[in-house]
């Protein structure tokens, strides 16, 4: 620890399930931690004392700022960060705060009805690195947020349930029985995904044939789990076709599910720009970082 120059602020991205933080000095990053005390496992006491034992753990101490991102900002969080009005920046020095902590607003779409919050810091961090790019960054996620940027603004965006919808397909369905795999299979995969674009309206029907083919055909588990991958993110690409045709598209997420994304996309003859999701986020804070002290 001795070794590690003292951190001058740190950078906090709290979700639903997980807690992460970095001590950080200017922009660069100095250590990390994290914690399963998410935003959901806490009590509005609770927050203060869950972030200081990381920071404390970083090396770091209580007085230092804080810039965090994340569910903290919710109305079930610590303190709640009203959502900015798009079309606008990802990010503004307007900052919701509690001691040194200064919390990230999220972004609202008024019509159709539509929220992010966490992702606008992510998307703050790709256009910190890639200044004047324009397209649409698709953010894979329990909620996939697809985001239309133009001009350093987010100019409308649309979140699809496809995350949640296989997971929950997967354990608690009749297709639970039928997908228990940890392998995978891409021709299957893209097959299931040109299949549904061409013809959304049989997603139900298909999902059913995964159970089926099963029982019927002994389907092998990463065969059915491959296709209700397919089936279910193919599904979500017939709908947002409006963001991805004809565009420059950017992804930001884990690893695995980044490439699923690109491979879907890569059956309709779309290429996609891959992107580091915790490079993005800490990117992002660094820049919410700069307005804070610009603005202080």
């Amino acid at each position: 620890m001795n070794d590690v120059p003292a951190p001058d602020w740190i950078a906090v991205d709290w979700g639903t399930s997980n807690l992460r933080v970095w001590s950080m000095r200017g922009g660069a990053m100095l250590r990390c931690a994290h914690s399963d005390e998410g935003m959901s496992t806490l009590e509005p006491d609770g927050f203060e004392p869950a972030l200081n034992r990381l920071i404390t753990q970083l090396g770091g101490d209580a007085g230092l700022p804080v810039m965090a991102c994340g569910m903290l900002g919710s109305r079930q969080g610590w303190v709640e960060a009203p959502y900015r009005s798009v079309p606008c920046t990802p990010l503004s020095d307007d900052f919701s705060s509690v001691g040194a902590v200064h919390i990230i607003a999220g972004l609202k779409q008024n019509k159709p009805a539509d929220v992010m919050r966490g992702e606008e810091t992510q998307i703050a961090g790709f256009l910190a690195l890639n200044p004047g790019w324009d397209g649409v960054i698709c953010l894979p996620g329990t909620h996939t947020k697809w985001v239309e940027l133009s001009a350093g603004e987010v100019v409308s965006f649309q979140t699809q349930m496809t995350g949640e919808l296989f997971a929950l397909l997967c354990d608690h369905s009749v297709l639970r029985h039928s997908v228990r795999s940890g392998a995978w299979d891409a021709d299957a995969f893209d097959t299931s995904v040109n299949e549904i674009i061409s013809r959304p309206e049989r997603l139900a029907a298909r999902l059913f044939a995964i159970r089926a083919g099963d029982l019927l055909e002994g389907t092998a588990p990463a065969t059915a789990r491959a296709r209700l991958s397919g089936l279910l993110i193919g599904a979500e690409l017939a709908a947002a076709r409006p963001y991805w045709l004809g565009r420059d598209i950017a992804i930001l997420g884990a690893s695995a599910q980044s490439n699923y994304y690109l491979a879907a996309l890569k059956t309709q003859g779309v290429p996609a720009t891959l992107a580091d999701a915790e490079r993005m986020t800490l990117a992002g804070l660094t820049a919410a970082y700069r307005l804070w002290k610009d603005a202080s």
